[in-house]
């Protein structure tokens, strides 16, 4: 599970990044809109969690964009505004659940655990190909795909942006831990395997490249 954090308080993201990174969660830091609308971009989470008040805006105005563009990604709303009016505005722009400030981990944690249990399926189905992210499984035609680790995460990526073409620098960060530690050949790499592994036995094409600009998702275009 990966969770957004997005909080401008430097001592606060370092308790939540080890707490969560302790429930066995991966996240990520934005202390600023600007660059939580960046991540969002690029990466797909299951949960945003996310401070009202930021330095260049407030939280609660990009929930609907997020509701948007991932409609199956959790948001929490953490804030010291503790008025009931302020609670009721998050939650009708779209927010999951608020949470004031000062906390309890422990409830935090509790709270988004059971915000994740009630999100939505984040099962992939196009026509006959179905790709389950969480089980790290494809079937084509209800028969099993043997396709796992970065090529099975970079083909997850682009069918979950299916509508855009993606860059090798934007798959890059989407899916390494550390990308600026690896060359962008590793993409052209796991596109191979993509093609060798699973369209060509298939008899398909699941991802086109697009010259100079990187790759799309296209299924189900027939192989020519």
């Amino acid at each position: 599970m990966r969770i957004l954090l997005i909080e401008d308080e430097i001592t606060l993201n370092r308790t939540l990044v080890e707490g969560l990174k302790e429930f066995g969660y991966q996240s990520d830091v934005a202390e600023s809109l600007s660059d939580g609308e960046y991540y969002l971009d690029v990466r797909n989470y299951d949960l945003v969690l996310m401070d009202w008040m930021l330095p260049d805006g407030n939280g609660v105005d990009i929930i609907p964009k997020i509701r948007q563009s991932a409609p199956k990604t959790a948001i929490v709303v953490i804030s010291a505004k503790d008025d009931k009016e302020s609670e009721i505005q998050a939650l009708q722009a779209g927010a999951d659940d608020y949470i004031r400030k000062p906390f309890d981990f422990e409830v935090l944690i509790a709270r988004l655990e059971a915000r994740l249990r009630l999100g939505g399926s984040n099962i992939i189905e196009i026509g006959d190909l179905v790709i389950n992210p969480e089980e790290e499984k494809i079937t084509y035609k209800n028969k099993d795909v043997e396709l796992k680790g970065k090529p099975f995460e970079v083909l997850t990526h682009l069918a979950k942006h299916r509508d855009q073409i993606v860059s090798k620098e934007q798959l890059l960060d989407a899916i390494w831990e550390e990308p600026e530690l690896v060359t962008p050949n590793v993409i052209e790499v796991a596109i191979n395997q993509i093609r060798q592994k699973m369209d060509k036995p298939l008899n398909i094409a699941t991802i086109e490249t697009v010259r100079r600009r990187g790759y799309r998702f296209c299924f189900p275009k027939k192989k020519a």
